[in-house]
């Protein structure tokens, strides 16, 4: 589903409360509003533990880390979380310096994510 010109956007459910959003693309000032829509969107449905699967991203700015920022804060409001997955090294250094990469956990693979925030007795 494509919700930009610059990002596309999907998601699967391996999860009852937890939905894997696949970003694809470039998050910038442009696209982040529908980064931002589509997993608000996935917490208010019930899926309160998002990954956000990050290998398909070409480039990210400020404005998508702020936009991570805001996913984390209404996912913790929901008794969620938020994971970010498979971060191109270019991301996971933006992470770092501006530490963001503090606040939001970065696992390797979206099923190292999925192992940090699954809730115990629901399968996979």
């Amino acid at each position: 589903m494509t919700h930009s010109q610059s990002l596309e956007l999907t998601v699967r459910y391996p999860a009852e409360s937890v939905a894997v959003l696949t970003v694809a693309g470039e998050i910038d000032v442009d696209s982040v509003p529908a980064l931002r829509t589509r997993a608000l969107e996935l917490i208010r449905q019930g899926r309160p533990h998002v990954v956000l699967d990050l290998e398909p991203v070409d480039f990210c700015d400020s404005s998508g880390l702020n936009a991570m920022i805001g996913i984390l804060r209404y996912a913790k409001d929901r008794h969620g979380s938020l994971c970010l997955a498979a971060a191109p090294s270019h991301l996971v250094r933006l992470l770092d310096i501006t530490g963001v990469g503090v606040l939001i956990p970065v696992a390797p693979t979206t099923a190292e994510a999925l192992t940090r925030i699954v809730m115990p007795g629901e399968a996979l």
